[in-house]
């Protein structure tokens, strides 16, 4: 007999609640149980957004008293916002899945560091494992409390991870990451309205100063114990409603080739569902990404006429609403549980 799941989802109708309920209706094996919303409880989520569905929204507090009706909780919450909620999920021993940053980083010095903030419960941060689910496959099994990566993380670390685990990745990384606006959450601040960011595109955040560069450091410098790499993380708005393309610039050990590259990228990758290496000559798009749980990547030497050339451009693209977010926790939650990994994705 196929078991059956029941979420709950706290926040669904941010743009990473609401990509969750869309993915979880399609999911052969998980179904809602809950979904919450602070300003809009009372109401149902087709009267907040155009969809067929008419799940009631519940206060958080109420939630709390409804662990019992489902097997997996969805945090979609403001960072700094999910501490509490994670702790009074996990005390009830249901499995929680958190899409805010509040649980990816182990160390609450770092996390105060980014973040600006004390973390309030240091104690449950070990207890965490980050769900970038092609590096820690294993430790998803059975994961009762799994921190969902970033959503620029994401492109990052997919795109650089088989080159620093074979020690290849030289000390300095430079990355130009571009992202849609619904990376910003659904927020009417003024450099998203549509007059701002239309035919317009924007940096922010230049240099060293990006948060999720800290995710960054915790793949990347973690997958090899020789390099600890520097990166300069230049993130940009990009007036599409979706996607993330990274650009990284690296330089390799002399003498590696293009093919041996290749090779590394073919085996680290071998079998993952959601991962796509492209052919040489062929430069990863957020075409061939946008709307699935996919990441695609393309190599490029610098210098197309020299074989053994030590710099490459690598380019990554995910949909920052799934792969980037609610996808990927999906994703997470099938390995946890144990079932087909691409369940409802795809």
């Amino acid at each position: 007999m196929t078991n059956t799941f029941r979420a709950g989802i706290a926040g669904a109708t941010g743009y990473t609640g609401i990509e969750l309920v869309t993915w979880i209706d399609r999911h052969p094996q998980l179904e809602i149980g809950w979904i919450t919303s602070e300003n809009s409880a009372g109401k149902s989520l087709a009267d907040v957004h155009a969809v067929p569905w008419t799940y009631p929204l519940i206060p958080l507090a109420e939630a709390f008293a409804r662990t019992g009706d489902v097997d997996v909780v969805f945090l979609c919450l403001p960072h700094g916002e999910s501490i509490e909620a994670a702790q009074r999920f996990a005390a009830s021993g249901v499995r929680v899945i958190d899409l805010s940053a509040d649980f990816r980083l182990p160390d609450p010095v770092v996390y105060a560091r980014w973040y600006g903030k004390t973390h309030t419960a240091p104690e449950l941060l070990p207890h965490f494992v980050y769900g970038l689910c092609e590096v820690n496959r294993d430790a998803l099994r059975g994961a009762q409390l799994i921190a969902n990566p970033g959503c620029y993380p994401t492109s990052v670390n997919l795109g650089l991870y088989p080159l620093a685990k074979a020690g290849l990745l030289d000390e300095r990384v430079i990355i130009d990451s571009k992202s849609g606006i619904s990376g910003a959450g659904r927020t009417t601040k003024v450099p998203y309205l549509f007059v701002e960011a239309n035919e317009n595109m924007t940096p922010y955040s230049v240099g060293y100063r990006h948060r999720h560069i800290a995710e960054m450091e915790l793949v990347l410098n973690g997958a090899n114990s020789h390099t600890a790499h520097r990166f300069t993380f230049t993130p940009h708005l990009l007036p599409v409603n979706r996607g993330i393309l990274s650009t990284m610039y690296v330089s390799v050990a002399p003498g590696v080739t293009e093919q041996q590259i290749r090779e590394i990228y073919a085996a680290t990758y071998a079998g993952e569902p959601f991962v796509h290496v492209l052919p040489a000559g062929q430069f990863a798009s957020l075409r061939h990404v946008t709307y699935s749980n996919r990441c695609a990547i393309s190599i490029t030497p610098v210098y197309p006429d020299d074989a053994n050339g030590a710099d490459y451009i690598i380019v990554a693209t995910i949909d920052n609403l799934v792969k980037g977010a609610s996808g990927q926790a999906i994703q997470c939650f099938n390995i946890a549980a144990g079932i087909e990994e691409t369940a409802g994705l795809k």
